[in-house]
């Protein structure tokens, strides 16, 4: 009999273990960076108290071969600029959009969005495998895509989806399918067997 097909949360879980890594601790966080074996390099800052995730970055080679900007699908890059790159100013007005996970939930948030909850249409298409962000008075539109599920090739599912309102923030929520939690509990394992040095400012290599 043919061995059954690894799960892509498997698969990515691999990926993750295969890639050269480092670490470092400063500023109450673990920053661990990964190296895949095509090139592709991903970030993450952990808080030390919680564990929780702050921040996820991807950085990919440009088509020219030179390394290209770092991409934030989970955090807001610092309105100073990241890294040598150029200082990108907000208009205090416009809306500002970032996802930040909680342990149960994909979560965004989307801030200066006056308008009251009623006036919010959220739904979820899940053939196009992404999350729709409308207002009645057309004032407003977003697609939202989930990577971690992209990745892992799991399904979506409308009954995930929930939103608020609060202080002219809009907040959108997708609860986490099982494969998910299960996921990054083993993630987060791999991650915690990472040392740094004691002073915490050195990487320590990790393949």
């Amino acid at each position: 009999m043919a061995s059954a097909k690894p799960r892509s949360t498997d698969r990515w879980l691999e990926e993750l273990k295969s890639s050269k890594k480092t670490c470092l601790v400063s500023d109450g966080k673990k920053k661990v960076h990964y190296l895949f074996t095509s090139g592709l390099e991903m970030s993450e800052d952990y808080d030390l108290k919680t564990g929780t995730m702050l921040v996820r970055r991807f950085k990919r080679k440009s088509i020219f071969g030179g390394d290209g900007k770092w991409e934030f699908e989970v955090g807001l890059s610092s309105s100073r600029g990241d890294e040598g790159n150029q200082i990108i100013t907000e208009c205090f007005s416009n809306p500002i959009f970032t996802r930040v996970d909680t342990s149960v939930y994909f979560q965004w948030r989307i801030r200066n969005l006056t308008y009251p909850k009623s006036n919010y249409i959220i739904s979820c298409n899940p053939v196009e495998r992404e999350i729709l962000v409308k207002t009645v008075n057309k004032k407003y539109f977003k697609k939202i895509n989930i990577p971690d599920m992209d990745r892992c090739e799991l399904p979506f599912d409308s009954k995930a989806l929930s939103f608020d309102h609060a202080n002219n923030t809009l907040i959108i929520s997708y609860k986490k399918p099982l494969a998910i939690l299960d996921l990054e509990k083993k993630v987060f394992k791999e991650i915690s067997n990472l040392k740094a040095n004691e002073d915490g400012q050195v990487d320590c290599a990790q393949s």
